[in-house]
Formats: C-alpha cells, sequence, structure tokens
C-alpha cells in the first residue's frame, strides 16, 4: 500500500506511522521536518508546509497514492484545499475529525456513529463536523472517496491523559503530585470515561486504510475499556507512588474561573459520561482489539515522562491557577461554616 500522511509525528500519527513502516508499507510524511528524529528510516519524507498549497502541488505532481490521510486539518478552509489537492490523487481520503463533535448534552451515553453531531460548547468541535459535512458532500455528489474517522482522548508516552492541564501539558500536575499537592478533578469524578492508547488506535486506523467498505463512512475508534476519573487520578498517583490528594471541582466553576478554553474542554467535552460502542469498526476491522490497559497504558507514560526530562516542562501559570481556585473554595467553606467551629464535612480548615 502507497500511502501519503500528513503530519505523522503527533500524538495519533506516531504510532500509525511507526506501524505502517514495521509492516513495510510505502510510506510517504508531508510536514515541516520538526520532529522527525523520532521516525523509523524507511520513509520518504516530503518537507513542506500543507497550508502552501502550490508547492505542495508542485512537489506531488505525478504521484498517486492508495491512502491520503491528514491528521492536522481542523477547518473547513482546510479540507477543501485538501479536496483541490488529492481529488484523483488518491483512492481514498482519511479525515481525522473528533469524537467531541458528538452531541453535547448527550442523550445518550452511549455512543454510536449514528449519535448527532452537535457541540455548542466548542468551536474546535464545531469546526470538525463542518469539516466533516464538506467532505461528506464531495462524496454524494462527486464520488470523492473519503473516510472521516472519529478518534477520542487518545494518549501515548509523551503525555499523561488528564480532565484539567495547562498549556504546557500534563506535567505540571505530576510534579504536584510529587509533591504532595492538592490537585484538581473536575465534577466528583464519577463520569465516565474512555482512554485509548495510540498503538491500539493505530490498529484499528490502519485497518480501515485501503478498506472498501470504508469508502463514504464515519467511524470512531476507541477502546471498550470505560473508567471514571477518580479512577484515572488513582491510577496516575499510583504509578507515581504518592497518595492522591484530590480537591473535587464542579466543571461549571472550572470553566468560569479559566482564561482558556476549559468551556468546550470540559462542558463540551470531558465533563460528559461516554461510552463507546465500537460495534462498526469490528465490522469493518474484524481483528480490532484494544489491548492496552489504562492502568498499563499510565504506567508506561508516567514511566517514560520520568526519564525524560525534555517532557517535564513547568507550568507555573497553571500551578498558581490550581491554588488560587482551591484556596477560593477553603475560603468559601471557612466562610460558610464560621459559626460551627470551622468544621465542614469533607474539607477540614482551621
Amino acid at each position: 500500500m502507497k500511502a501519503l500522511i500528513i503530519g505523522g509525528t503527533g500524538t495519533i500519527s506516531l504510532a500509525i506511522t511507526r506501524q505502517l513502516a514495521e509492516q513495510g508499507h510505502e510510506l510517504y510524511l508531508l510536514n515541516r521536518s520538526h520532529r522527525n528524529e523520532m521516525l523509523p528510516a524507511n520513509i520518504h519524507l516530503l518537507k513542506a508546509d500543507i497550508n502552501e498549497e502550490t508547492a505542495v502541488q508542485d512537489l506531488l505532481k505525478g504521484q498517486f497514492f492508495d491512502v491520503v490521510a491528514d491528521f492536522i486539518a481542523f477547518e473547513p478552509a482546510q479540507v477543501e484545499r485538501d479536496y483541490r489537492l488529492f481529488h484523483g490523487r488518491t483512492k481514498q481520503f482519511m479525515f481525522i475529525s473528533s469524537a467531541s463533535a458528538y452531541q453535547k448534552p448527550l442523550s445518550d451515553y452511549r455512543i454510536t456513529e449514528s449519535t448527532p453531531l452537535s457541540n455548542p460548547y466548542w468551536a474546535y468541535s464545531r469546526n470538525k463536523i463542518a469539516c466533516e459535512e464538506y467532505l461528506l458532500q464531495k462524496y454524494r455528489d462527486e464520488g470523492f472517496p473519503i473516510t472521516i474517522v472519529r478518534p477520542s482522548h487518545t494518549y501515548d508516552e509523551r503525555s499523561v491523559p488528564l480532565g484539567v492541564h495547562g498549556k504546557n501539558g500534563s506535567w505540571q500536575l505530576v510534579k504536584r503530585m510529587l509533591e504532595g499537592k492538592p490537585v484538581i478533578i473536575h465534577g466528583d469524578g464519577t463520569s465516565l470515561w474512555t482512554l485509548t492508547h495510540n498503538t491500539d488506535f493505530a490498529k484499528g486506523f490502519i485497518g480501515l486504510m485501503g478498506n472498501i467498505h470504508a469508502i463514504g463512512e464515519s467511524v470512531h475508534i476507541t477502546s471498550d475499556e470505560t473508567v471514571t476519573w477518580n479512577q484515572i487520578y488513582a491510577v496516575i498517583a499510583d504509578a507515581l507512588g504518592v497518595k492522591l490528594n484530590a480537591v473535587h471541582v464542579s466543571s461549571e466553576f472550572l470553566a468560569a474561573c479559566s482564561a482558556d478554553d476549559l468551556l468546550g474542554g470540559l462542558i463540551g467535552d470531558k465533563a460528559n459520561s461516554v461510552v463507546f460502542d465500537n460495534a462498526k469498526l469490528k465490522r469493518l476491522v474484524p481483528q480490532f482489539v484494544a489491548t492496552v490497559r489504562v492502568d498499563q497504558g499510565i504506567k508506561q507514560t508516567i514511566e517514560f515522562i520520568l526519564e525524560h526530562p525534555e517532557y517535564q516542562k513547568e507550568d507555573r501559570e497553571f500551578d498558581v491557577w490550581c491554588d488560587k481556585v482551591i484556596e477560593a473554595l477553603e475560603g468559601a467553606a471557612k466562610f460558610i461554616t464560621a459559626e460551627n467551629g470551622g468544621r465542614v464535612k469533607g474539607l477540614v480548615i482551621y
């Protein structure tokens, strides 16, 4: 199979790149070569910025691919560009959408590919929906051979999967745990969530590549394992060998207190209970099974980050923000309970 991946070094795409190379496919990567040191040797690198359409058109002259997959298209204008570049140049064009595009709030926590697409809280998700609609129209009108793939929360060895974190990723929360500081868990921590290791995602994705039954279809790829956020944070603490000091905070309060887009990331995504039905994927890719359990995958990630200082990026702003949120809650509890000795169930303040 001759395949072109646009990107190829991200959380999801790197595992796909590595597995395709290991399987001996003729693989091309088109990117700006910023992180190509992580890539296997037996691939073809096309150095370019996909947004420079004329230059890319010249670079691809005379090329035809069995599959083209774009991992860095987020807005309709970008898939319109992809259509212009790859119409008539591939047997299958794969667009990476997002499971966050599914209806929020959910009418049923069990998600299938027929769950409506609607997310009024997150522009990121609405843009992905618009991209899907454009590509589906091209498929219906002209037969442009699309496959839409919707990942949910997929992680790799470089970042611990969290509900709330700062701009620099997961390290600052890991550091707080190691220092015995309290960490914030959104809501009461009992909502259901699905984490998928990128190596498992890659198996499902590669099974859809060159698959005639996947043309014109939308498919999500996730693990079948469902856990709560309390379990996720407990697993992280256990992997670090520390006691979890959790503070549960309303998702709405966190979104209101954040200068970043926690409204979309929480209310429009992680604050919701989700359980994915992968029956469609398994019909299309009968051999698919996710094998990396949450506790195993997170332990591997913790070990990797602790051994690689380059992924230990400090985030002082996030650290201060966590302290302020927790201090505000403690202050409110003190104020409300001032007349009964300062003792609150679940929060002991003297």
